[in-house]
């Protein structure tokens, strides 16, 4: 038995193939059908990962994806799939979902993720019971690279921040307003664009007030998401890219939250392995 396992974000797909005697991990470049069409998806997946992988071995597929919801999204990365790697035992949910197994197993908790977007959603230990919705980019992603990205360049740009720190970063990226603008409104992936200056404020949390900003941005994802489980003392996890690298300022805002942090994790892969491989 070969399975295939999928964790997908907008940026960025971990995949990983199981035999009865390894696994192997890939990484291609994301996968979202709210941004893709089934012909960019199939592209994607025969230039990116077939030649990695003998396709023809592989028994069963669990994608998690971003923007994998509702019948419509996740038969454009079924028809595909099928097709590609000739089985039918193809499991299509939400990175949301994946999260959850990844993160809290056969457990119950509150689950997150903080990666290029936020979402979070209360997990039974099987199934998702209750998700305050993420509302994307635009609406929402509170907490997320995103919006941690966004938060940046509008105080860079308005002169909130000190203007040495604007300097260092303009210098940096070797940016100019125009240039921002050009790829935020009329470049394709703004999100990934947004979400890709938050190095910038993890080599920087030293400075006060870009510590400041890394808190509000999360604390607007507490208050307008996980406070709104209303479950005193509950036990939450966290996993992505934002997550891992502010793990210090999260698990600080955690408690005094009054929430019980037990996993922060980079990629939701590892934990998707090993809950696969209980159960094959």
């Amino acid at each position: 038995m070969t399975t295939l396992i999928a964790d997908s974000g907008s940026t960025k797909t971990d995949w990983c193939l199981i035999t009865e005697n390894q696994s192997i991990q890939i990484s291609t470049p994301g996968i979202n059908p709210f941004f893709q069409n089934e012909q960019e998806i199939k592209q994607l997946l025969c230039e990116e990962l077939l030649p990695k992988i003998q396709a023809s071995t592989i028994n069963h597929i669990h994608f998690f994806g971003a923007g994998c919801i509702g019948r419509s999204a996740c038969n454009l990365l079924y028809r595909p799939l099928h097709e590609l790697f000739c089985t039918s035992d193809i499991e299509i949910a939400s990175d949301l979902l994946g999260a959850a197994r990844s993160l809290c197993g056969n457990r119950s908790g509150i689950a997150c993720i903080l990666g290029t977007g936020s979402n979070s959603c209360l997990y039974d230990g099987k199934n998702i019971t209750r998700n305050i919705p993420p509302l994307g980019f635009i609406l929402g992603d509170e907490g997320s690279g995103n919006a941690l990205g966004k938060r940046l360049i509008s105080d860079c740009l308005k002169g909130i921040l000190p203007t040495g720190i604007i300097q260092q970063f303009l210098n940096k990226y070797h940016l100019t307003q125009a240039d921002i603008l050009q790829s935020a409104y009329q470049e394709s992936f703004p999100n990934r664009y947004l979400a890709s200056f938050t190095p910038f404020l993890s080599e920087n949390i030293h400075v006060p007030e870009i510590r400041q900003l890394v808190e509000e941005c999360f604390r607007a994802f507490f208050e307008r998401n996980l406070q709104l489980y209303n479950i005193p003392n509950a036990e939450i996890h966290f996993t992505g890219s934002i997550a891992w690298h502010f793990k210090e300022i999260l698990q600080r805002l955690s408690k005094q939250y009054g929430f019980i942090v037990k996993n922060i994790t980079r990629r939701p892969i590892e934990g998707l392995i090993r809950y696969y491989e209980t159960i094959y």
